[in-house]
This record gives structure tokens, sequence and C-alpha cells, in this order.
């Protein structure tokens, strides 16, 4: 599997996302993708409960642990590289986590306009 170039969605160099818990694709802490990568895990959101819950209730539970895929299930504040699709869902739901743009692959944005990414940006540091 080859990664695409780790670019974000402002143009930069990818930022990690998170490597407690370890999240991306590829495993590597960044939201990289490449042509396997099917759902697209390129937005690095921030989780919030509403959101577990609202993922939890589509189908797919990122709360519950899952060790026998050495996951440790997420809780409201962690990192997450997110399907884009299930982002703009949840977007169109009402129910979008805060976004990192910075973390954020570029790939995201043939999915999700760039306007509601920084719609749900979080405030930088």
């Amino acid at each position: 599997m080859q990664k695409l170039d780790s670019i974000n969605v402002l143009g930069g160099v990818l930022a990690p996302c998170s490597r407690d818990p370890q999240t991306g694709f590829f495993r590597d802490g960044a939201c990289n993708t490449c042509a396997e990568d099917q759902g697209s895990h390129t937005v690095c959101a921030v989780m919030t409960a509403e959101f577990l819950a609202y993922s939890k209730y589509v189908g797919n539970d990122l709360s519950t642990p899952r060790p026998e895929f050495d996951f440790p299930g997420l809780k409201p504040g962690d990192n997450w590289c997110l399907c884009a699709g299930r982002f703009l869902q949840a977007h169109d739901e009402g129910c979008a986590p805060k976004v990192d743009l910075e973390a954020t692959h570029q790939q995201a944005l043939d999915i999700v306009p760039i306007g509601i990414l920084r719609e749900n940006a979080v405030e930088p540091n």
C-alpha cells in the first residue's frame, strides 16, 4: 500500500492526529491514506459524547474497547482519524465533532467541503 502525500487540507504538512490512542488507517498516529483506504479515514476529529453516541447509534461503536483489535475504545476529548463520509453524515445530522485542520488529510476534501471543515475546526493553539 502506497501512502498518498502527507498534506493537510490547508496545504501544509500533515500534523499528527493521535498516538494515544494510536489512530489512522496505517495506525501511524496520522490521518494518512492510500487507494486501499475505502473509508477515507482522513478527518482528524476530536471526540465528543454526542458524536460517540451518534456513531454507536448508526452502527459504528467507537466507545467500547475491543482488545482483540488492540482498540481501547474512545472517550470525549480523544482525537481519531474518522471516515470523511461519517463526519459529513454527522454534520448533516447536527452532531459533528470538532476537527483539527492541520491533522486532516487533503483527501478529505474529495468528500467534505472545506467550508464545513472550517466551520467545525478547533481553535489553533
